[in-house]
Formats: C-alpha cells, sequence, structure tokens
C-alpha cells in the first residue's frame, strides 16, 4: 500500500500529476482542487490510495489525509468504485460530504455527476453512522443544525468504541447541562467521554 508520495512535481494534466520520487515518476490521479495547488518543478507531498485491479494499479491523490480516508469510506457503499468517490470530493470538500450524508441532504449529493437520488439515499443509508463527527461552527450555521448535536456526540462516541446504550446516557447526562447557548460539539464531546470514563 503507497501511503503518500513526496517529491517534485514533474507533470500536471487535467485528470493527473506526475510525481517524481526516487528517480521514478509517478502517475497520480488528482481531483481538481488538488491539481490546482501543484506546481511543476516545486515539491509535494500527497496522501494516495492504491487501487488494484486484475489490468491495472491506480494511484488515487489527496491534498491531506482527511480526504483520503473519506474516499476509502465511500468505496465501501455499495455501486462506489474509486472514480465515483473521487467525483464525489472533487465536487465537495470532505466536510461538506459528512454533513450531506448525516442531513440526508440528497441534494447535495446528487449534485455530483453519475450519483441519482436512489444512489444518494443509498450512501446516507450506508454511511450515515460511520461518516463520523460533523463540523460545526460556533453559530451552528455550517450547515448543520444546533439541535442535531446530540446525534452528532453519539455517533462519535460510538465510533470510539462506547455501546450506543452508553452513549445515550452519556448525551442525556450532557444533555442536562447545556442551559441556553450550545457550546460546540467538540466541547459536548469531551464532557460526554469525561461522563463515560468515570463509569468505566
Amino acid at each position: 500500500m503507497i501511503a503518500s508520495v513526496r517529491g517534485t512535481v514533474i507533470a500536471t494534466a487535467p485528470d493527473h500529476a506526475v510525481v517524481e520520487v526516487g528517480g521514478i515518476g509517478l502517475a497520480v490521479q488528482c481531483a481538481p482542487a488538488t491539481l490546482a495547488d501543484l506546481r511543476v518543478g516545486q515539491p509535494a507531498r500527497l496522501a494516495t490510495s492504491l487501487v488494484v485491479r486484475e489490468d491495472s494499479l491506480t494511484l488515487y491523490g489527496f491534498a491531506d489525509d482527511d480526504a483520503k480516508q473519506l474516499f476509502e469510506l465511500l468505496q465501501t457503499a455499495s455501486g462506489v468504485g474509486p472514480r465515483l468517490a473521487q467525483a464525489v470530493l472533487a465536487v465537495h470538500t470532505p466536510d461538506a460530504v459528512r454533513k450531506a450524508v448525516a442531513n440526508a441532504d440528497t441534494a447535495a449529493l446528487t449534485r455530483v455527476p453519475g450519483i441519482g437520488k436512489k444512489g444518494a439515499e443509498r450512501l446516507v443509508l450506508e454511511l450515515r453512522d460511520r461518516i463520523g463527527p460533523v463540523p460545526v461552527g460556533p453559530d451552528g450555521a455550517a450547515g448543520v443544525t444546533v439541535g442535531a448535536w446530540p446525534e452528532q456526540v453519539r455517533q462519535a462516541l460510538v465510533g470510539l468504541g462506547w455501546t450506543a446504550g452508553q452513549a445515550e446516557q452519556a448525551v442525556a447526562a450532557v444533555a442536562e447541562t447545556v442551559d441556553g447557548e450550545v457550546p460546540p460539539v467538540p466541547v459536548l464531546l469531551k464532557q460526554a467521554i469525561r461522563l463515560l470514563g468515570r463509569t468505566r
């Protein structure tokens, strides 16, 4: 598995870049936003995911590990291959993808070429519990309502290894402490983890 490449960019094209690593030029498939940050003759580091097929080895490159991990997660949904997963990240940022899945925003997902209404619904159904915490701005205006924090904290706790029942109890306990303005989700998550730590 080639997890990342670091070297000099020796060529770019509409859908890929060639990065020279140790005298070998590696062709790396990239979304337009990633390619836009690369400059021929300049050093670059790309997080990568190697997709192996019977007739090909294709290296996909990303600006950071977060995008790469989401690319790999998207492919666990039925009907989603590497090209469609990359198309999702070409249209949306990783945070926007998480928000769309967490909020069942099929309209946002269908803006990706190749994803129809049924495909978007399937993505939501299969990935909603595995998409991870969804970032929320201090005013809750980053695409997720402030009222959505209990579900985000519950999902994060389950992702960290607690049972759904333990997560529900912790969320309920934290909710009792919230009075007025809701703190950012990371703060609420830390509170929940502290509470669970006492009961282990």
